[in-house]
């Protein structure tokens, strides 16, 4: 696997090679000084280009980066649009491990490109083309404290969406009731954590993508639930990890409405508990008779 010294100097030269390239710049977790780092960062890269076009008619510059694992080109694709205006990407991950993210920006994009990631790195600018970002660092990133608003409608949906994975499990629809379990309400379990975490200790951090360092500050029985509650091999585990879930949530928005003073629908919560307790008895008692 190429080092990142090595790395960089190929990106560089590749770009001071092509005329329709202006400037260079780095951005994401490896221009981030509180990102952990380690072999699986990707280089973002950003080429600022003067004639777009002409890079992606003819793209055989690209070759010099590597034998190609796998690509994926966001705005040639049908199923997901794009999201980036007039900029190209190619997301590349290669035969020895390297992944680039390298995205064509036009000078029409600069100022959003810019207002976009604290973290963008000038590598090389000989016409002084970008500006400099923000000098907040991952300031726009850090967990934001909540509010009574934020925190019932949070309580709310978690509650309403566990009442549809108690329909699809009684009617053991099991990728309708784990999807619902997942996408909905575990999320909602995650964000109520995140505001835990930042009532606890402060809220100037990131927790990552995906809550990805959300562990990092919980306890050893809240990781060992949150693991736990993943399990959705059979409509019986499925009916468990709901309860857990429900449980930790229940307990962890009770403990930070008391210390944030905020209103918790506790009648609701207990409702939905006690519904969810009564058809998740009524099909083991079924299943019993079936059985017997």
């Amino acid at each position: 696997m190429r080092g990142e010294e090595a790395m960089l100097a190929l990106i560089l030269e590749t770009a001071k090679k092509l005329p329709q390239v202006d400037a260079v710049a780095m951005e994401g977790s490896r221009m981030n000084r509180r990102a952990p780092k380690d072999i699986f960062q990707d280089y973002d890269v950003v080429y600022v280009v003067n004639d777009q076009e002409s890079l992606l008619a003819d793209r055989s510059w690209l070759e010099v980066f590597g034998e190609v694992l796998i690509q994926q080109l966001p705005e040639e694709m049908t199923l997901f649009a794009p999201t980036l205006g007039e900029r190209f990407t190619f997301l590349t991950l290669f035969e020895d491990g390297n992944r680039i993210d390298l995205m064509l920006c036009p000078h029409s994009e600069l100022a959003v490109l810019t207002q976009e990631d604290p973290f963008l790195t000038v590598l090389w600018d000989p016409e002084n083309l970008i500006l400099a970002p923000s000098a907040e660092g991952d300031k726009k990133f850090w967990l934001q404290p909540t509010h009574q608003a934020e925190f019932s409608d949070c309580c709310n949906e978690f509650w309403w969406v566990s009442t549809y994975v108690v329909k699809g499990l009684w009617r053991k629809e099991a990728l309708y009731a784990a999807d619902h379990l997942y996408e909905i309400c575990q999320k909602e379990l995650l964000r109520m954590l995140s505001w835990q975490v930042g009532n606890a200790s402060g809220w100037d951090k990131s927790l990552g993508k995906n809550y990805k360092y959300l562990p990092d500050y919980l306890d050893e029985d809240t990781n060992r639930l949150l693991f736990e509650m993943r399990d959705f091999t059979s409509l019986s585990a499925v009916w468990q990890s709901l309860l857990t879930t429900q449980e930790l949530f229940h307990r962890t928005a009770l403990e930070l409405a008391e210390k944030m003073d905020i209103a918790y629908d506790i009648m609701t919560a207990e409702k939905v508990m006690a519904y969810t307790a009564k058809w998740y008895e009524d099909q083991k008692q079924l299943k019993t008779e079936l059985d017997e």
